[in-house]
């Protein structure tokens, strides 16, 4: 978000509806959490109170974290970098974000909601396959963009990164399952 080259999709989509509803960033994202977690419960066709405990455990300080980095990495003016540094540090930035669901989604102590909702997706649905399964699990962070574009008719946090997100992220964090913390198992599924 700082590099205004766009954010990971989920982050896309809260950010636009945090312009639309005139709302505080780390609210939507709170709010859009518990969605998801209802949602996640609803596939799983079961409230299991821990890991829902779990989602809001780590979404809550989440939530809150991301909107107050983004407006600290202002002060450091990255968002003044030249075209090239910012888009191989907005590339970077998305492969850490796949790298840390990677390591954080096989250790399964405590989850965010979107990704265990992908991670749901990947293991009940797509044999998992996280390519397929962050594809699907995208859908509805692009069909919530989508609907705040048409109403507003502007798009925020939407560039080269969410992209680049779109594309790779479930890829980043394939690799990662393979290559980083090689011993470290899905467990818990």
């Amino acid at each position: 978000m700082s590099l205004n080259l766009g954010s990971a999709l989920w982050t896309a989509s809260a950010v636009n509806m945090a312009h639309l509803f005139r709302m505080n960033l780390g609210n939507i994202l709170l709010l859009e959490g518990i969605a998801i977690i209802l949602s996640n419960a609803l596939i799983l066709r079961n409230f299991d109170w821990r890991r829902m405990l779990g989602n809001v455990l780590f979404m809550v300080p989440f939530s809150y974290l991301v909107s107050g980095i983004a407006q600290m990495l202002t002060v450091f003016h990255i968002q003044h970098l030249s075209l090239v540094p910012s888009v191989i540090l907005d590339i970077i930035g998305v492969m850490m974000i796949g790298c840390g669901v990677s390591i954080y989604q096989r250790v399964n102590l405590i989850l965010h909601p979107n990704d265990d909702f992908m991670q749901i997706l990947r293991f009940k649905y797509f044999h998992g396959n996280a390519v397929i399964a962050s594809l699907v699990a995208f859908i509805v962070p692009i069909t919530i963009t989508t609907i705040c574009f048409l109403i507003q008719r502007h798009l925020w946090a939407v560039n080269i990164g969410t992209v680049v997100a779109l594309l790779f992220q479930g890829t980043f964090i394939a690799l990662s399952d393979r290559y980083v913390f090689k011993k470290l198992k899905h467990q818990r599924l």
